[in-house]
């Protein structure tokens, strides 16, 4: 099949687009029909930052990828036709680390955009192994275009909340609210938690306060100790435990991951989500001194994807006001509105390489 995509040739350079012949999938492997792949900062990593992606250039980008199957290898017939989303980290399911519970450090891991051609294309070829099968949508509030990010914005911070243990009544923290912080929100408010929500955007914070977030605070109008004072004084009035806070770093900036740090407090839990290729200065003996957990997170296992997903279409995660779509002949344009920050919501692109 002739396959369309917008691909990377090196860092600091734009996308081009491309298409190539793409063979018929193996036992194993399906092609999707891609109907929507999200932007994530990840994609600005390797395109501006020279951060290495591991297949070779060029390299169609893009791992939020949600479409219908149009053919699949032998002994996967059941998933043609069917609506899915790819995972944005795929283990291998069979060797060590995977039999381990460890499948995040597979080395035989696919990440679409990474490793092999993503989903800024017409098509995208995959294993079949931890698809997503997505139900009939009639009638739901959300399609399959804006269920492409699933595949990371929802689902990374959806993992990191179940390592943390979180549980009803708890506080939960995120800092950095902007795309998976936004959604991991939601979700932490949908399991029962209260939900302090911290960045520098005050549109973002207040764009959150319908959806989970019942305290909001700007990074840029507090230092650590006033933050920590603000969220102390919120928890006693709301009678919620002092102890055991769990702290989520969203924003992948230095300054963020400082302060989530300097938040955790006895017992307290951070969950490191967001990336950033610069150093941050923390004093490590924080961990100790509190007896307090720090813990990164890599995508999301595919078998958590179906309870991810529930949250969406029972309403309890909403996507719609915090997605816009762009065609994906924008792409360009879409990733400089990100650098620039003109993207309020998560971008997610849509194919339209009709006359390509």
């Amino acid at each position: 099949m002739r396959v369309h995509g917008w691909q990377m040739v090196a860092a600091g350079r734009p996308l081009e687009m491309a298409s190539r012949d793409e063979s018929a999938p193996r036992a194993g492997e399906a092609l999707v029909e891609v109907a929507g792949c999200g932007i994530c900062h990840t994609d600005l990593g390797y395109l501006d930052d020279g951060v290495p992606t591991r297949g070779p250039l060029p390299l169609v980008l893009g791992h939020e990828i949600s479409g219908h199957v149009v053919a699949v290898g032998a002994g996967s017939e059941a998933l043609l036709g069917r609506a899915v989303v790819v995972p944005a980290v795929l283990p291998c399911g069979a060797c060590a680390v995977c039999r381990a519970g460890r499948g995040a450090i597979c080395r035989q891991q696919i990440f679409p955009g990474n490793d092999v051609h993503g989903g800024f294309a017409s098509h995208v070829k995959v294993p079949t192994r931890g698809l997503c099968v997505v139900p009939p949508l009639q009638g739901a509030a959300v399609d399959l275009v804006e269920l492409a990010v699933l595949a990371d914005a929802i689902t990374t911070p959806y993992q990191a909340i179940r390592r943390s243990g979180l549980a009803t009544g708890e506080l939960a923290i995120f800092v950095g609210v902007g795309g998976v912080g936004g959604f991991g929100v939601q979700i932490a408010a949908a399991l029962g938690a209260t939900v302090v929500a911290i960045d520098v955007d005050d549109a973002k914070l207040e764009s959150l306060r319908p959806f989970g977030a019942s305290l909001a605070l700007n990074a840029k109008e507090r230092d650590a100790a006033s933050m920590r004072g603000a969220i102390r004084d919120f928890a006693k009035a709301r009678h919620l435990p002092a102890v055991c806070w769990k702290v989520f770093e969203t924003s992948g900036t230095p300054a963020g991951q400082e302060l989530a740090f300097g938040l955790l407090g006895p017992g307290g839990y951070l969950g490191v989500v967001g990336f950033t290729p610069k150093p941050v200065t923390v004093r490590l003996s924080n961990l100790m001194a509190f007896d307090a957990r720090a813990e990164g997170n890599w995508g999301c296992a595919p078998e958590l994807y179906p309870d991810a997903l529930a949250l969406v279409l029972a309403g309890k995660v909403v996507l719609r006001p915090f997605i816009e779509r762009r065609p994906m002949s924008q792409v360009a344009d879409a990733l400089d509105a990100i650098r620039q920050k003109r993207a309020k919501s998560r971008v997610v692109l849509v194919p339209d390489f009709a006359h390509a």
